[in-house]
Order: C-alpha cells, then sequence, then structure tokens
C-alpha cells in the first residue's frame, strides 16, 4: 500500500486549520484524513512523473509538502464542515487553487521552475539554464564599419538610400 508524503500530525502542523478541528475530523471519520492525503500524494505523482522522479523518496522536498497540505485543508474543510460564505474559506481554496495550478506549472515548465529532483534519464537539477542560442562569427563592432561604409558610398552617389 503506498503512503502519504504527510503525515496526520505533521499536516496538523502545517495546515491552516485549527488542530482541534484536525483530532475532531479524525474522530469523525477515521482514516480519512490519512486516505485523502495518499490520495492527493498519488495525484501530485501523477502530475510530476513524466520529469520528476515521482514518487519522491524521503526527505520529501518541502514544496511537494506545502502543496499536498494546502489541497488537502481545503477538503478536510468541506469535510468537516463549514461556512462556504465564510472570507477564510474563500481564501483557503483560493489557496488550494494556486497549489494545484504550481504542480501544473512544475509539470510543464521546461526550465523547471521548482528545485525538485529529476528522473534519472534526465539532468541533474530541474532547473536547467540555457546558453545564448545565436552564433556568429562576426566582431561586435563589424555593424558600425558597415554603416560607415554604406555612408560613404552614398556621399560618393550623391544621395540616400531613402530616396
Amino acid at each position: 500500500m503506498s503512503t502519504s508524503y504527510v503525515t496526520n500530525d505533521r499536516f496538523r502542523t502545517l495546515t491552516a486549520m485549527p488542530g482541534v478541528m484536525v483530532d475532531r475530523l479524525e474522530s469523525m471519520a477515521p482514516g480519512w484524513l490519512a486516505a485523502k492525503l495518499t490520495a492527493r500524494s498519488r495525484w501530485i505523482d501523477s502530475r510530476l512523473s513524466k520529469r520528476y522522479a515521482a514518487p519522491f523518496a524521503a526527505p520529501v522536498p518541502e514544496a511537494i509538502e506545502d502543496w499536498l497540505v494546502r489541497m488537502v485543508t481545503l477538503h478536510a474543510y468541506i469535510r468537516h464542515g463549514v461556512d462556504q460564505l465564510d472570507e477564510q474559506f474563500a481564501e483557503i481554496k483560493a489557496d488550494a487553487t494556486k497549489a494545484e495550478d504550481e504542480i501544473r506549472e512544475a509539470a510543464e515548465a521546461k526550465d523547471g521552475l521548482f528545485e525538485l529532483p529529476l528522473r534519472a534519464d534526465a539532468t541533474g537539477s530541474a532547473i536547467s539554464k540555457g546558453a545564448p542560442y545565436i552564433y556568429s562569427e562576426r566582431s561586435p563592432t563589424l555593424w558600425t564599419h558597415i554603416q560607415a561604409r554604406r555612408g560613404r558610398e552614398e556621399r560618393a552617389r550623391g544621395r540616400g538610400t531613402d530616396e
């Protein structure tokens, strides 16, 4: 059986949800929180496995823990019961959506925006820096010589190129 990146105790420490509510949720629905944490951990893996070394080995990157806690906090509030018109709930919902967007962004990024371990068949870091995509055998000041020559030719002809 697969496990979550975050234990119930670690979730209690990292979440914005009060610990009393987390405990109450666990007593109302025993095992639900662990199951949700595991399910969302596998969702993160499915999103990131194309580029990154998912499932992630210990120590789990902090970004993964943060994303997981932010997403599951929303589900925990809904399962526990919360006034959906509450302004704080709207912020929690927006934070969970932002976490999902950040995961999608990490999965789709070509240059890597988050420092996560890459797959073995990729380079050593998720952040890759490319070299300049330009090649030239010309001198950096050659354009000034070409411009001066054109000016001399135009003066010799007695007219400019705009005419």
